[in-house]
């Protein structure tokens, strides 16, 4: 009973040499990006060793350096027992967190409604003007930001003291500033995600709303029932990337809005390692804190890969 019970599992595929040999091009094609991984990121880990050691500008062969105080582990408490290092950890894990509840469901959401659009004009026309603010640098969209969001010249706070009410310091305070960062980057980066949903969608087999409509579903049950399971491993593949940056952040759109009256809200680990490491010439320590970074990232990539199989989805692997 035991053996008819057992679920067989899939035989593990070979290396086919005739299918390389007849597809040859596209594993050609696979040779420049492997090589690129290979140069600027596997090459590169030889000098993770430098957050052990004492940096020397002087030294050029990392492994002549001498070890750093407490078995190699100065810096690692160095930056924890850091005030300004723990703020920014703390603003880091907050600003991606709020990223993740609020930024991931809009483009599922605008793909939705953008699949059930029948003009396809409009249709068009709103893709296009959803995806330009992905081409704009965040230096563009600060200035943007400047001209609509200042308290006393910008064009939202005009608007609003015309109708009399009191400006709001969008850029000025710690927690309007929290509110604008996420809605800029909303903002800046639904339209171009939701491309990959979009896809996923396409790739629905059309003979299954035909049958819905056939059993009298109406539009907001074919999306229920059809759409969002259809999109459902593409949803789980980028939920388990965006966690496994949970930690991680960019560079330019913290430091682009940041300012000093909301920095203790806008310091993130980015920012932060670029002010101690390039502009003070800490190298060991910064480099603790990217390893860090990238450890932790690891395991929350990881546990949210194992999740996810263990909730019957596929993962990323």
């Amino acid at each position: 009973m035991a053996g008819k019970n057992a679920v067989a599992k899939p035989p593990k595929q070979k290396l086919n040499k005739a299918y390389i040999k007849r597809y040859w091009q596209l594993y050609a094609l696979l040779l420049l990006p492997m090589v690129y991984l290979f140069v600027f990121k596997y090459v590169p880990m030889e000098y993770v060793i430098i957050a052990f050691k004492k940096y020397s500008i002087v030294e050029r062969n990392v492994f002549k350096l001498p070890w750093a105080k407490n078995h190699g582990m100065e810096y690692f408490i160095k930056a924890f027992s850091n005030r300004d290092f723990i703020n920014a950890l703390r603003n880091t894990i907050v600003l991606n967190l709020l990223d993740l509840v609020i930024g991931f469901p809009i483009p599922i959401i605008f793909a939705l409604i953008l699949n059930e659009l029948r003009f396809k004009m409009f249709k068009k026309t709103v893709q296009t003007i959803a995806y330009m603010p992905h081409f704009l640098s965040w230096v563009i969209i600060y200035g943007l930001t400047l001209q609509l969001f200042t308290p006393t010249d910008g064009l939202v706070n005009m608007a609003i003291k015309a109708m009399g009410g009191d400006p709001i310091p969008f850029l000025n305070d710690a927690k309007h500033w929290v509110g604008t960062y996420i809605g800029l980057g909303v903002w800046q980066s639904f339209g171009w995600n939701s491309i990959i949903y979009l896809a996923a969608i396409a790739g629905i087999s059309p003979e299954l709303y035909e049958a819905a409509s056939v059993d009298g579903a109406g539009r907001f049950q074919k999306m229920w029932h059809i759409t969002l399971p259809g999109i459902k491993p593409t949803i789980v593949v980028l939920l388990i990337m965006a966690l496994g940056n949970i930690i991680g952040s960019g560079f330019d759109r913290p430091f682009a809005l940041q300012n000093n009256l909301v920095m203790k809200n806008a310091e993130v680990i980015a920012t932060y390692v670029y002010k101690a490491g390039i502009k003070g010439l800490q190298f060991s320590l910064t480099t603790a804190i990217g390893l860090f970074q990238s450890v932790i990232n690891v395991f929350f990539l990881l546990g949210a890969n194992w999740l996810s199989r263990k909730m019957g989805e596929r993962g990323i692997w």
